[in-house]
């Protein structure tokens, strides 16, 4: 995957060589010590009207490349182009037009959610603060928001403690589609959420895409979920993207295998049929130290001794699947 394949200025959003490295200190005078390589050298792209799904183990680094390429974090190194432009340098007064293009959607729909506004306050701040209507246009449009995700306007000047899990988290959908905006960031919507909830919540993520022509990048654990919302995905590991497919190719044809181990552990919902559980070996390297080579050739039953000296780079197997394995190089 290659960045002449890639990156030509034809995606909604393009990320090219991010990196995102924090600092260890230590000692009394608090002098770095290390750093921890949470995003090393991530590389993807979002079309418009496409959802791309970041998979991988917690603490791979999935949702510091979403804060990244929100600007909630500084990244240390690489580029985020937003339909062409590069937003990884831009002055902090002009980040008021990138958040009307980019908006997020977080974990956690409590602490996502200021406790002392109303949830009607908490979707009408954007207007607000982009100085976009009037007070009384601000209410309309914060009602008709409400009406979109399925809950009653005559709510809005509850506060988020009156609302479940589910409801809130439909707060935070209103209030990120305030600003039509081309790319929401979807942190992990529905993690915090019921088995039952969550589909409520996937299923309205869907129609809203439709309807407000949306793209998504969508950063999940649940593998079922990511297929059932995806178009395409891409795998994440200790910091590094190590393969990227359109979801049913990926799905029925995983070709790193790490990919591969993380499939294995999907559930079926067929008490009779059996299916082969790839077990890792060893626990996640630490990204303060991580291994030379191929960071996953620790735990990799099919690691080569090239793999411990070389980092892979990126191949393209057909026009839709990219993997960055030894075994296909």
């Amino acid at each position: 995957m290659s960045e002449e394949l890639i990156f030509h200025g034809k995606h909604l959003l393009e990320v090219q060589g991010l990196k995102k490295f924090f600092p260890l200190k230590k000692g009394f005078f608090r002098r770095t010590a290390g750093w921890v390589q949470a995003v090393d050298g991530v590389s993807l792209h979002v079309d418009k009207g496409e959802t791309l799904g970041l998979v991988g183990e917690s603490g791979c680094g999935k949702s510091t490349t979403g804060k990244c390429i929100l600007r909630l974090l500084e990244p240390t190194e690489g580029h985020i182009l937003l339909e062409g432009n590069d937003i990884s340098q831009i002055e902090p007064f002009e980040m008021k037009q990138f958040r009307r293009k980019v908006q997020a959607i977080f974990q956690d729909p409590y602490s996502s959610l200021n406790p002392r506004m109303s949830v009607g306050n908490i979707v009408g701040e954007p207007f607000k603060v982009h100085e976009l209507h009037s007070s009384s246009d601000i209410q309309e449009r914060v009602a008709d928001l409400f009406k979109k995700v399925g809950l009653r306007p005559e709510h809005m000047s509850r506060y988020p403690h009156e609302f479940s899990g589910g409801q809130r988290q439909r707060i935070g959908i209103a209030r990120s589609l305030a600003l039509r905006p081309d790319l929401i960031i979807c942190d992990e919507p529905v993690s915090a959420l019921d088995v039952s909830i969550q589909a409520q919540v996937i299923n309205l993520l869907d129609d809203l895409k439709q309807e407000f022509k949306l793209s998504y990048l969508f950063i999940a654990h649940d593998l079922s979920v990511v297929e059932y919302v995806s178009d395409r995905i891409a795998v994440m590991y200790l910091g590094k993207i190590v393969e990227v497919a359109k979801d049913t190719e990926l799905y029925s044809n995983p070709l790193h295998p790490y990919t591969q181990a993380l499939l294995s552990a999907i559930p079926i919902p067929e008490p009779r049929r059996k299916k082969k559980r790839i077990i890792l070996q060893g626990e996640v390297p630490s990204p303060i130290n991580p291994p030379s080579g191929c960071r996953f050739h620790p735990r990799c039953s099919e690691a080569m001794k090239i793999c411990k000296h070389e980092e892979p780079i990126m191949r393209t197997i057909d026009d839709h699947h990219h993997v960055s394995c030894f075994l296909y190089q």
